[in-house]
């Protein structure tokens, strides 16, 4: 596990644009491009990469309010998507990544499990939870929570199997546009010997 350096952050958004592509293709159905635009937004200090092969296998990021795993730049967005679309990107983005506050307190002793994504070459072989127990050993907190939708079965069984429970859920205001009901918030206090 290394963390995210300038070389791979474009590795890192594919895999980012694939997973999430369900709600990047409004902004341009263009997966290259959609890559390009995003390579520039992952804070390498809290971003996690699993290599195998010299090959991204999968990351995550480990995030405090004082240090966001992502920083998006208007200008990026614009010089790929374009003026217009890029600007709605950029603004929409921003909102539900940076500005999106979480809807329960984060004590000095909790760390923030964020963008969990595996490539699709290597699902099932266990690359998510190798890394959120590698920043579960590594780093300095005593909890971590994360979000996932609700309709998100196999993200949501792989947290439970990693000692995860839902502590609050928060409906999504626009289900039949976004996909899913529920934004489930679930928090952990691993053994550091795992």
């Amino acid at each position: 596990m290394n963390e995210v350096r300038s070389d791979v952050s474009f590795k890192v958004s594919k895999i980012f644009v694939e997973g999430f592509y369900q709600w990047l293709k409004f902004f341009s159905k263009d997966q290259k491009k959609l890559t390009k635009t995003f390579a520039h937004i992952f804070n390498p200090d809290v971003f996690y990469v699993a290599m195998i092969d010299e090959k991204v296998a999968g990351f995550a990021a480990c995030a405090r309010p004082e240090n966001p795993s992502v920083h998006l730049v208007q200008k990026e967005f614009r010089q790929h998507l374009g003026f217009w679309k890029g600007t709605l990107a950029y603004r929409i983005l921003k909102k539900e990544f940076e500005d999106k506050p979480y809807p329960f307190s984060i004590p000095e002793n909790m760390g923030m499990i964020e963008f969990v994504a595996t490539d699709a070459e290597f699902f099932g072989q266990g690359v998510a939870t190798r890394i959120i127990q590698h920043i579960q050993q590594t780093t300095p907190f005593k909890e971590y929570a994360l979000e996932v939708a609700d309709t998100n079965l196999p993200a949501v069984k792989l947290y439970e199997k990693l000692g995860f429970r839902e502590f609050q859920r928060v409906p999504e205001k626009h289900p039949k546009q976004s996909g899913l009901n529920f934004y489930l918030y679930l928090k952990n206090i691993p053994d550091k010997k795992i």
